[in-house]
């Protein structure tokens, strides 16, 4: 009996100092910066407060703040941002005004801030996605992308990848001085393509181009991360490895649309929603909280009142976007 009671004790202090859901949030004011890769474009659905942007409601800055307990956060991302549109404002992809310099969303008093940016400085995503499928016609099994862009022996895309680590590192640098107080979390970049194999009906590119292009990705990624390591007061959450078995190759799995336009899914070469529910809980288990499936059409995070629908999509759509 007494050693049942013991237990009884123990069992019962446990629950007394175990948080309970109904804890007050760790963080409070979670302000996210960043590309499309954390817009999510084409993630149903479109936020009608941030329509030039094409911000979805279901991107990871508002899944992760569901998994905080959040019942609002600050969404400064915006598609096509690259490391300078911290600091300037930026003609968005639609043409509904400008978008304010990121680092204008940040406060003293923000406590918690995540960074996705990097992929678009220099060109160098748009480059790959734009001219690497363009050239697999002329030589389909090897490699004539990486042949383009190696000029007199030197591989032009890793050198800039490995120049944006250094803006990067500024970057981290800037939110700090900002947001002193601020728990500061810089995202890397879910893998595209497959470690091998291809798959040219949703990936055209040519083979040897393919294991080329997932090298300049893994060079962007240990840019990053050697910049959050520089920095030593930043985590790094690495998406390359957490994604294995997720890469655009991946069928139902893949986490990352190809080359096709979905403006009700995800628009081409970008993350789907299972996407940005993976990245949503890595970055929750590098800050102690537990992640979620995400099966609501729309985060509890997001007021309703902005929250598009078919017909935002429609009107995106006559817009321009994703043509």
């Amino acid at each position: 009996m007494n050693t049942l009671r013991v237990i009884m004790v123990t069992l019962l202090a446990c629950l007394l100092v175990t948080p309970t859901a109904n804890a007050a949030p760790r963080y409070q004011r979670y302000v996210a910066l960043g590309d499309s890769y954390t817009s999510g474009p084409g993630i149903p659905w479109p936020r009608l407060d941030r329509l030039a942007c094409y911000t979805s409601t279901n991107n990871y800055p508002a899944l992760l703040a569901d998994n905080l307990g959040l019942r609002s956060y600050t969404d400064a991302s915006c598609g096509g941002a690259d490391t300078t549109n911290m600091l300037a404002p930026q003609k968005p992809p639609l043409p509904f005004g400008t978008h304010p310099a990121q680092f204008s969303f940040l406060r003293a008093d923000t406590d918690l801030v995540t960074v996705g940016i990097g992929g678009n400085d220099f060109g160098v995503f748009g480059e790959l996605t734009g001219k690497c499928p363009e050239l697999r016609p002329s030589d389909p099994t090897g490699s004539p992308c990486r042949t383009h862009y190696t000029v007199d022996g030197v591989d032009t895309m890793k050198q800039k990848v490995a120049m944006t680590g250094e803006r990067v590192r500024a970057v981290l640098a800037g939110v700090h001085e900002r947001s002193p107080a601020a728990k500061v979390v810089l995202v890397g970049y879910p893998r595209i393509a497959p470690p091998r194999g291809s798959c040219p009906d949703v990936l055209p590119i040519a083979d040897g181009d393919l294991r080329w292009l997932d090298e300049v990705e893994q060079a962007l990624n240990s840019a990053l991360a050697n910049a959050a390591d520089a920095d030593g007061r930043t985590t790094f959450v690495d998406m390359y490895p957490a994604s294995l078995g997720h890469d655009a190759c991946a069928g139902s799995a893949a986490w990352i649309q190809g080359k096709d336009n979905n403006l009700f899914a995800a628009i081409q070469y970008h993350p789907f929603k299972s996407g940005m529910v993976g990245v949503a809980n890595e970055v929750s288990e590098a800050l102690g909280v537990r992640g979620g499936a995400h099966g609501r059409p729309v985060p509890r995070s997001v007021d309703k009142a902005v929250v598009g629908d078919a017909s935002t999509v429609t009107l995106l759509t006559r817009s321009g976007y994703g043509r």
